[in-house]
């Protein structure tokens, strides 16, 4: 963790209340973004700081900023150049089975296209995962809070499952389950897989160790059970049958790996990330940095060379 200290705040509802009863259900509950103004929030200081730490700070920001802008420009390039010799006036484009989008029209409705049984069967075994609750009172998901805490931190004793202690993962309080709400139980198995599968970048976004931090971040955590959220909404996973260009191309994904889900998550959070170091974020501006990091996300996955989430540009921000 940098030597600046970060402080870590108690988030209110989304409407603004506190403490009130909480539906923890799954998919269907999903209506809008768990992080929002904390009362107490205050403006940032940079007391104690010499102007040499500013200067050197600011050139390290500058770097990040144009890095993540070159790599924006790439992407849409490339999906420029694709809706160009793809387009639907074009004889590929008349032949071509799979609608790709402008950068205007990602959000819109399509017809879907036939499935595989494949298909079928992955897509339903993810709809279900979603149907799942968080409940802290069956054992399998507090026995998944403990794993999850092992694999985050190796060397610290395992705390009860009531502990300020969780408050160092990003969790709001001394109860996790609380935090869950629409994200459901497989938000934490997003955040298991993330662990294992890619534990050097898991363990950078959880110790904030890239980049210069801003004072107010971005509890680790909560703003996982956001990005599980926002796929949720970009994938329109949440529909029988998804018909959003989105949600159409993750299912080409999805019969390349049945994990594609978790996998995208994992892309997610990495890219929602280096969007906070290169936009030079603080707490207020989340949801402002999930917004823009689902818009590039949306992007990738209409390149048309796509077709499996390792072929994202943004999986290379991944580290196993």
């Amino acid at each position: 963790m940098s030597g600046t200290l970060r402080r870590r705040l108690h988030h209110g509802d989304v409407d603004g209340r506190r403490n009130e009863h909480l539906d923890e259900s799954g998919f269907d509950s999903l209506n809008e973004p768990l992080l929002a103004r904390d009362d107490g929030y205050d403006d940032m200081s940079s007391e104690g700081r010499t102007l040499e730490d500013i200067w050197d700070e600011e050139r390290r920001k500058e770097h990040l900023h144009w890095t993540f802008l070159f790599s924006q420009l790439i992407a849409q390039w490339a999906q420029w150049l694709a809706s160009i010799v793809i387009g639907s006036g074009s004889f590929i484009g008349r032949i071509w089975p799979f609608p790709f989008a402008t950068q205007n029209g990602l959000g819109r409705k399509l017809l879907l296209p036939h499935l595989s049984p494949l298909q079928e069967e992955r897509l339903g075994n993810l709809q279900q995962r979603g149907e799942v609750p968080f409940d802290g009172s069956r054992t399998e998901h507090q026995d998944a809070l403990k794993q999850l805490w092992r694999l985050a931190y190796p060397d610290r004793e395992l705390p009860s499952l009531k502990s300020e202690l969780w408050k160092d993962m990003g969790w709001q309080g001394a109860d996790p389950s609380t935090d869950f709400r629409g994200g459901g139980f497989i938000s934490l198995e997003n955040l298991i897989f993330f662990a294992k599968q890619y534990p050097a970048s898991f363990q950078t976004l959880l110790h904030k160790r890239n980049g210069t931090r801003a004072e107010w971040e971005y509890p680790f955590a909560v703003a996982a059970i956001n990005i599980s959220f926002m796929l949720v909404q970009m994938l329109d996973l949440r529909s029988g049958k998804p018909s959003t260009e989105a949600g159409i191309r993750f299912l080409e994904l999805l019969k390349e790996d049945e994990m594609a889900f978790d996998n995208l998550f994992c892309v997610a959070f990495q890219m929602m990330d280096a969007q906070w170091l290169a936009k030079r974020a603080s707490y207020m501006e989340f949801n402002e940095v999930l917004k823009s990091t689902r818009t590039q996300l949306e992007r990738e996955l209409v390149l048309e060379d796509v077709s499996n989430v390792t072929e994202l540009p943004a999986y290379n921000f991944l580290r196993r």
